[in-house]
């Protein structure tokens, strides 16, 4: 047997710093059931009066484990134990682009950083994908970007949809101010969203290069927002088309559409409408990752919308084991299913 011990990252947030040990300590359970190693023990521990996640391991952790085990969401540092000592294993994370993409956003309500990695993670993980794929991602309700910033981040393809015209606005201004600044080579495309003649709201579509000789080479990424009803997300784009969705559902469905009058008062209302749209784009084998306010919407309930919509949600374990209060009107959870 080996063990490990993880220092958790310093959030900024503290009462994401509160919960990130627990946190941590369901997301290491669920890369050990996608296979990263054998993964058991896994506990809170003080070394030197520092707190620590540590964890044993049938076998020692290959260099492949730790590269993967190095994406968890709130590792700052890994470490093997023996005895007494801590030895510091390198990690690689498969970060392709600069850590303050995610962290120079600020504005009240941005959801955390560190949890909306940790919620691509799990998604990627229950999909059965890795890492360093060029994934296809879509945040149907994507507010300002925090999860397509993330996307960016592991080299994936990324859409967003909203209807918020503020938040598009300050998006747009954000990423093309971040990508001039960072000089990537991109190009940036703006205007009208039409089909069928009829408008629909605006889009922003990029196309860049992790590297500047990728860029040259064709190797680039795409990165679009759509400004306009989520509901609308199978008629943009085609089906089967997305390897994961990913996004935090909103406290009040004026972030997600406008279409239906009978979406006015509830969030739930919302996904049971827009769950179904947003599954038809999902490839065969991809996951949908959700958070929400367990006050405004019951698991159970959830689970049963995502069930109608042909999805195998992901139950048990560490599973149901992220739950965490945001603050005293938010306790959020997060479920994720797999498309058959």
């Amino acid at each position: 047997m080996s063990q490990y011990a993880i220092l958790v990252y310093p959030s900024a947030n503290r009462v994401y710093t509160d919960s990130s040990p627990k946190l941590l300590r369901a997301e290491l359970a669920v890369f050990g059931a996608a296979g990263i190693a054998e993964i058991s023990e896994i506990s809170e521990t003080r070394i030197g009066g520092v707190g620590y996640l540590t964890f044993t391991t049938a076998e020692p952790l290959t260099e492949a484990d730790v590269a993967r085990l190095s994406n968890l969401s709130a590792l700052y540092a890994l470490f093997e134990v023996t005895g007494e000592l801590l030895r510091p294993l390198v990690v690689h994370r498969a970060d392709r682009l600069d850590s303050d993409l995610l962290t120079i956003q600020k504005y009240p309500g941005k959801t955390n950083e560190l949890f909306t990695k940790l919620l691509l993670n799990v998604t990627l993980l229950t999909a059965g994908r890795d890492f360093t794929e060029p994934l296809d991602l879509l945040d149907p309700l994507c507010g300002r970007g925090t999860t397509l910033n993330q996307a960016m981040m592991y080299g994936f393809h990324g859409t967003g949809f909203d209807v918020d015209g503020k938040d598009f606005d300050a998006y747009e201004m954000f990423i093309k101010t971040w990508l001039r600044n960072k000089r990537i080579k991109h190009t940036a495309e703006t205007g009208a969203l039409r089909r069928n003649k009829v408008r629909l709201g605006r889009r922003l579509e990029i196309e860049y290069g992790l590297t500047n000789e990728q860029y040259k080479a064709g190797d680039t990424r795409r990165l679009a927002v759509y400004n306009c009803d989520t509901l609308t997300t199978d008629e943009l784009l085609r089906a089967n088309s997305v390897d994961l969705i990913v996004t935090d559902a909103p406290y009040g469905v004026q972030h997600g559409s406008h279409r239906e009058t009978t979406l006015s008062r509830s969030p739930s209302d919302l996904l049971a409408a827009a769950v179904p749209v947003w599954s038809r784009v999902l490839r065969q084998g991809g996951a949908l990752g959700i958070s929400w306010n367990t006050y405004v919407t019951k698991r159970e309930e959830l689970a049963a919308i995502l069930t109608r919509a042909g999805l195998e949600v992901r139950e048990g374990g560490p599973f149901e084991e992220f739950e965490h209060r945001v603050d005293q009107s938010i306790v959020r959870d997060l479920l994720v299913a797999r498309k058959p």
